[in-house]
């Protein structure tokens, strides 16, 4: 596939999956705009050989330098190259994408606001996580009844280089004596927090199953120099919906990664 026609399936796909969080984006150019003066930026994956990854960069203040752009990358599955890439942006929506609605909203819609007190002056929101493969009731459930990212502090918290904000990614899973763990952070591999997070005790089972998560850690107090929200709500305010429990973010996103 032509790189210009790579970069129109990740835009279309781009607008239908912020379309489910009642925004709408519209392709310009090389970015897709959203309302008010948020944008999604689409670059090149190095090495991707068509295998399917997407990178993506969520945009606050589009036009300004200082700008916070929040960058992550994704995979998808298929039988082709379109596919690939359209699940790769599924995937990106159900996790990163939905952690930066709830940044803008700031409702307990679309993620869960906490303050680890292993990693003093960050506020951090958490997305769904996605769980997918086969058996994952156990991954998910883990997941349900656990925090990771506190025991990913120590590890973490050099890597955190962002003034204002800093978007963690993790990704676990495979089976047992073939497991795999990554965190990145801002986009790169961190290679202590990728080890914490093998160290700790989620489930491998016999059969392939892994999970994604995405966390926003935003600073606070004096930590940022302005205002972390430089932007109105996505969607209109309609009556609070009520919280989820992580559990029920985790069920949500398995029925939605059912589709990759």
């Amino acid at each position: 596939m032509r790189p210009q026609d790579r970069m129109a399936v990740i835009h279309r796909s781009v607008v239908r999956e912020m379309a489910q969080f009642g925004a709408e984006f519209t392709v310009d150019g090389e970015v897709v705009r959203g309302p008010g003066t948020t944008a999604v930026a689409v670059r090149e994956h190095p090495g991707d050989g068509g295998n399917g990854h997407v990178d993506l960069g969520f945009v606050l203040d589009l036009g300004r330098a200082d700008s916070p752009v929040v960058w992550d990358c994704a995979a998808g599955l298929g039988k082709t190259e379109e596919e690939k890439l359209d699940n790769a942006v599924k995937m990106w929506a159900t996790t990163t994408a939905s952690t930066m609605v709830e940044l803008l909203e700031h409702r307990g819609e679309h993620g869960d606001h906490y303050r680890p007190a292993e990693l003093a002056g960050w506020h951090a929101i958490q997305g769904p996580a996605a769980v997918f493969g086969f058996g994952n009731e156990q991954l998910a459930g883990w997941l349900a009844d656990h925090q990771p990212l506190p025991a990913l502090a120590e590890a973490l918290r050099p890597e955190l280089t962002a003034p204002r904000l800093n978007g963690v990614k993790l990704f676990l899973g495979g089976r047992a004596g073939d497991d795999i763990a990554e965190v990145r952070v801002n986009g790169q591999v961190s290679e202590a927090a990728s080890a914490a997070l093998h160290a700790l005790d989620w489930p491998r089972g016999e059969r392939l199953c892994w999970a994604r998560l995405f966390v926003l850690l935003v600073a606070e107090g004096g930590v940022q120099p302005e205002p972390v929200r430089p932007v109105p709500a996505l969607v209109p305010m309609p009556a609070a919906a009520p919280r989820r429990r992580l559990l029920g973010r985790v069920r949500r996103a398995l029925r939605a990664a059912g589709r990759r």
